[in-house]
């Protein structure tokens, strides 16, 4: 029986972005795991965590992944979080890993085989301008990337907020203004592009419910492959009315920690793409479930997919997306030659289209030495304040 022996927990920001990793060393000489433990905003709590997960862990066969799994989700009672999600989902993947290299296949190979060869990617286009971000999306489109999301900031009105005296420092937005703008630079981008792309556009939960709604239908002209994370988890229960209103596809979940979060909205179809964080919920473990009860009820996958994921957690994505016969699209902005130093075996990108390996296991693998190079900040990291026109805090 090969068992869990030690757990290694490693930070690295090759790109600036602080990614926590887990090794899990096995009894078994020269038989190792490795799993994605990422929460850029909190990864010094994480690695806490996953210490202290560890005795939970040590001396257990490795093939028994779904008893690990449960286990670890029960152990400390309250469960369900960002921070224990993540510990658990980066000893997760490792096992996940450990179990295609015992077998010699890789981990989709022991899902059950590819549904498809590679799977679709969607990325970002950029630009302070409508005109500027149509010619970004020409430019994805010329590298063969079909599909291109846009962000919120594409209608941001800039300088123009009466805000009172002593209001703090941060980032403003106005979301009555942001509405219109979207709109209108919206119009102008799909103009410029036509159907040389299919647009996605990112509302990153910044506007309150009724500007939602009348966001999601003025959009319906531009012909969107989804309108991504409309509402945060506390207000699921607007998306009836949202549904109601407009029949712009909906993805939805990159906050998500908590199956009762998702299991309404897939079970009541009022979303057409899930879209949580892996190692946000768990790992591949949970993932795998996850993916089967979307199926059920007709939603596609669309897992998230930023810089503040390694690549083996890019990995345990893509071997579940030409796996899964509901797969939907990719999120992947893609890799530097930083990352692709401390992660050999990093997947591969290819005219639109992003390709597991065929190695054992997840097929990623981290030099240790390479990552030791580029060390997070010692501060704690953050994302600029969003606040609205009168200073309050507006929750992404």
């Amino acid at each position: 029986m090969t068992t869990i022996e030690r757990i290694e927990t490693i930070r690295t920001a090759p790109d600036g972005v602080r990614l926590v990793v887990v090794k899990v060393h096995t009894s078994e000489p020269g038989l190792y795991g490795v799993g994605c433990a990422g929460f850029c905003l909190r990864d010094g709590t994480v690695e806490r965590a996953i210490e202290e997960l560890a005795p939970l862990a040590l001396g257990r066969d490795v093939r028994l992944i779904e008893d690990f799994y449960n286990a670890a989700t029960t152990d400390a009672y309250w469960r369900n979080g960002p921070v224990i999600n993540n510990a658990i989902s980066g000893i997760d993947m490792a096992l996940w890993d450990i179990l295609g290299k015992i077998a010699g296949l890789p981990v989709y190979q022991l899902f059950g085989g590819k549904s498809r060869e590679g799977a679709a990617i969607y990325q970002h286009a950029y630009g302070g301008s409508p005109a500027e971000l149509a010619e970004d999306v020409l430019r994805l489109r010329e590298l063969g990337v079909r599909y291109v999301r846009l962000p919120v900031e594409t209608g941001q009105p800039r300088g123009d907020f009466h805000t009172p005296r002593g209001a703090p420092a941060g980032v403003y937005h106005d979301p009555a203004a942001a509405v219109r703008n979207i709109v209108a630079n919206l119009e102008e981008v799909h103009a410029r592009v036509g159907d040389r792309a299919q647009l996605l556009f990112d509302v990153h939960e910044r506007l309150p419910p009724a500007d939602v709604v009348r966001l999601a239908k003025a959009v319906e002209p531009f012909d969107l492959f989804f309108f991504e994370d409309p509402l945060p988890p506390e207000l699921n229960e607007w998306f009836p009315r949202l549904r109601a209103q407009s029949a712009v596809p909906i993805a939805m979940g990159e906050l998500f920690v908590n199956p009762t979060e998702w299991i309404p909205l897939v079970k009541d179809q009022l979303i057409d793409f899930i879209r949580c964080h892996i190692s946000a919920i768990g790992g591949i473990t949970p993932a795998r479930r996850l993916a089967a009860f979307c199926d059920v009820h007709g939603v596609r996958t669309a897992w998230h997919g930023p810089h503040d994921i390694s690549p083996i957690g890019h990995a345990a994505n893509v071997h579940l997306d030409v796996h899964v016969p509901n797969f939907g699209i990719q999120e992947l902005a893609g890799f530097s030659d930083n990352v692709r130093e401390v992660f050999p075996g990093t997947p591969e990108i290819a005219d639109g289209y992003v390709y597991p390996n065929d190695a054992p296991g997840l097929g990623v693998d981290i030099d240790v030495e390479a990552a030791r190079r580029f060390p997070p900040e010692s501060a704690t990291f953050t994302f600029p304040m969003l606040r609205r026109p009168d200073g309050s805090v507006m929750r992404p």
